[in-house]
Order: C-alpha cells, then sequence, then structure tokens
C-alpha cells in the first residue's frame, strides 16, 4: 500500500492510499484513477476535506455509483483526492491538508473545489479522476491546471454516495489528460455504451460564442479566446445572459446555494461545532444566516432564466465560454482579487448551472507559461455530442506539463 511522500502533485489525501481493483473489464482497462474526498468508496471515510466530518462519519459501505460504473469499466482506484473544505470554494486551498501544486507555476492556485483530482491528472499520478461540480469546482480547476474535464447534464449521473453541498446545482465531473479518455470515461459514467448502436449518430454540434460572457474574463484569457475563435472560423454569436445583469447570475446562484446549504450541511455544522480554516467559516456562517424568503424570489428568477436560455440556445449548437475568468489564481492574492474573481467565475459558472446545462473543459496551446483553455456549453442532455466535440478539436492542441 502506498503513502504520501513529499513528492508529486500534493493532491492526495494523507496517510495510507486508498487502493481499490477494477471490478469489470472494459474500456478503461489498466486505467489509474483517482476520487475526491467526497465521494464514497466502500470501506473507506468520505472525509468531506474535513477532518471533522470525517470523525463524525463512518466507512461507506457500497462505492457511489460513479465509483462503481469505472472500476466496472476497468479502472482502478489508486487514492483519494484533496477537496476544498466541503466544496465551499474553488480556489484550491485546504487550511488542514494543503494547497495541491500547480502543474505549471508553484506560485499559483490549482483551483477548487475538486483541487487533488485536477492537480492528480495534471501531474500524470492518475490518468482519470473524480470531482465534483456546483459552481464550476470541475471546471475552474481543469481551466487553472489545463486538463481536460466535464460537467454532465445535471441529473445524469446519480448523486447517491456523493457528500451533498446544494443539490439541484450537484453533479459528478471527471478530469482526464486527454479528450479520446474523457470520451471513453463518459461513455461509462453515462451509460452511453449500452446505447451504441441503437441510435442513429447525431450530426456534429454547431459552433457559436458566447459573447457576453466571454466579455467577463480577463483579457489575457479572452483574447487568446476570440482569437482561437477566430481560427477556427467561429463567427455565430449568441447571448448567455439574454441581456440581463450577470450580476443578477452570481446573486441568484449565491442565494439559492446558501440555502440548499443551510438544509444539507448546516444542521451538522450547528451539531457539530466543526472547525473550518480562515477563508472557510466565514462562507458557512454567511451561508446559514440566509433568510429563506430570499429563495422565493430567486427560485423564480432561476426558473425563468433558465427557460430563457433554453429558448436561446438551439439543440444543435456548442457555445464557447470561459471556464473560468482568469488564468489560475496567485497564491498571494489577496482579499479583493479573490473576491473579484469569485463574482465572475460563479456568474460564468452559473450559465450552466442555473439550468443544469453539461459543459465541456479542454486545453488550447500554452501562453506565457500558463494554459489558455477553450469550454463549450450546450443543451440538455447532448453531453455526449460536447464529449465527441472536445475530442474532434483537442487533439490539435495537446496540453503537458
Amino acid at each position: 500500500m502506498h503513502t504520501e511522500t513529499a513528492h508529486g502533485s500534493g493532491g492526495w489525501m494523507p496517510g495510507p492510499r486508498c487502493e481499490r481493483p477494477a471490478t469489470g473489464v472494459g474500456a478503461l482497462n489498466g486505467v489509474r484513477l483517482g476520487v475526491k474526498d467526497l465521494i464514497d468508496i466502500a470501506g473507506a471515510v468520505t472525509g468531506g476535506g474535513n477532518p471533522d466530518w470525517a470523525a463524525s462519519h463512518a466507512p461507506a459501505v457500497h462505492d457511489a455509483p460513479c465509483v462503481a460504473a469505472l472500476r466496472d469499466a476497468g479502472a482502478r482506484v489508486v487514492g483519494k483526492t484533496i477537496s476544498d473544505e466541503l466544496a465551499f470554494s474553488l480556489e484550491g486551498e485546504n487550511a488542514h491538508y494543503g494547497a495541491p501544486r500547480h502543474p505549471r507555476d508553484p506560485d499559483r492556485l490549482p483551483g477548487g473545489s475538486s483541487s487533488g483530482s485536477a492537480a492528480a491528472v495534471a501531474w500524470a499520478e492518475v490518468d482519470l479522476a473524480l470531482g465534483t461540480d456546483t459552481g464550476g469546482s470541475v471546471r475552474v480547476p481543469a481551466a487553472f491546471c489545463g486538463v481536460a474535464a466535464m460537467r454532465p447534464t445535471h441529473g445524469r449521473i446519480p448523486l447517491d454516495g456523493v457528500l451533498p453541498f446544494a443539490p439541484s446545482y450537484d453533479t459528478v465531473g471527471w478530469f482526464a489528460r486527454d479528450a479520446d479518455l474523457l470520451r471513453r470515461a463518459g461513455h461509462a459514467l453515462l451509460g452511453t455504451e449500452a446505447r451504441i448502436g441503437s441510435d442513429r449518430p447525431a450530426p456534429p454540434l454547431r459552433l457559436c460564442v458566447a459573447t457576453d460572457a466571454l466579455a467577463l474574463a480577463e483579457p489575457a484569457v479572452r483574447e487568446p479566446l476570440a482569437a482561437w475563435a477566430r481560427l477556427m472560423r467561429i463567427d455565430s454569436e449568441r447571448s448567455a445572459y439574454g441581456g440581463s445583469d450577470w450580476r443578477d447570475w452570481f446573486e441568484a446562484y449565491a442565494v439559492l446555494q446558501g440555502l440548499e446549504i443551510q438544509a444539507h450541511v448546516g444542521p451538522w455544522i450547528r451539531r457539530q461545532r466543526p472547525r473550518f480554516g480562515a477563508a472557510i467559516a466565514p462562507r458557512f456562517e454567511a451561508a446559514l444566516a440566509l433568510d429563506a424568503a430570499q429563495g422565493t424570489r430567486w427560485s423564480d428568477w432561476r426558473a425563468q432564466a433558465a427557460a430563457r436560455l433554453a429558448q436561446r440556445m438551439g439543440p444543435d449548437e456548442a457555445w464557447l465560454i470561459p471556464a473560468a475568468p482568469c488564468f489560475a489564481l496567485s497564491r498571494r492574492a489577496d482579499a479583493a482579487q479573490r473576491g473579484a474573481f469569485y463574482e465572475r467565475a460563479l456568474a460564468l459558472g452559473a450559465v450552466a448551472g442555473h439550468a443544469g446545462l453539461p459543459q465541456v473543459v479542454f486545453a488550447l496551446p500554452a501562453a506565457e507559461g500558463l494554459p489558455p483553455y477553450a469550454s463549450f456549453i450546450s443543451a440538455r442532455g447532448n453531453d455526449e455530442r460536447l464529449l465527441e466535440l472536445a475530442a474532434t478539436l483537442a487533439p490539435a492542441f495537446p496540453s503537458t506539463p
């Protein structure tokens, strides 16, 4: 059994590795799998990135369905990866277990909350890793670390055996070092293999640019993405926010997520009074202090915004949208810089989040030592088509640390 050393990504949970063999033979034979510490592995405690959560929960009885599906397809679990505490962060720092190392720049953060999974893939310590994504916790670290990743349509992958955070936004996502493996893992997770051959292949998605979402990104991200879109002759323009203020998308997400945290994590926090890191504790305090009356207003807003977005988005379209508004944050970023990052990152993440849409991320050629990235959203249920799109576009743009 492996134990952690000072070498590698720093993305592994401390102590002996949680290792499990494959349970079947399939498209993922020999693939090394990392599993975020929010997802159950039979016989292991799901620690949620927090020692007090780990101490107050018994080992899981069963694998989460997402773990079981990948093991059945031939993947073997090689360890549990660090999560930001109870998934309440996009930065990739954990006060108890540390920050996994960024694959290109040690002065940068890897992004969270699926920080360990993204870092382990980027450092080639695993081939594939599971994460969770509520407001961007797969998409942001994928963009920061330059790896391929997928947030599926909400509800496509069961959330059984996954620590609940804000279930109406929660999804199980996954990371891979190349888009072909991302696609193969997606087939196993989404149950695509059973349907292959039974349906006529869908046509390729028509590529468009969500210009208002692109405008939220910093120039260092926005300009290379815009140049790449021109190179790819993506000239159809769309509006992610439909003329509404992007800040409303952020505010709606922040309130609705907070109220769901009250319902699903709040009782444990009030009972256990856990130790949270200095950056995380105020977030939970603010969430638990929210007035439930705000929920009705923003729930109605969300339903209307999602419906209008579905009307704007053609069923055969994929929209280019930043997965994060900037390159990987500096470890020395101050509170103001982090706050500005959060507003824009969550507003970008909320486009897929409010409407339950799938979103894929993959790396483009490196610039200034850091990986720019492309990301596309599409209509609900277009998960396989997005994975096919990434596999088609990504091979020309390999990403290796």
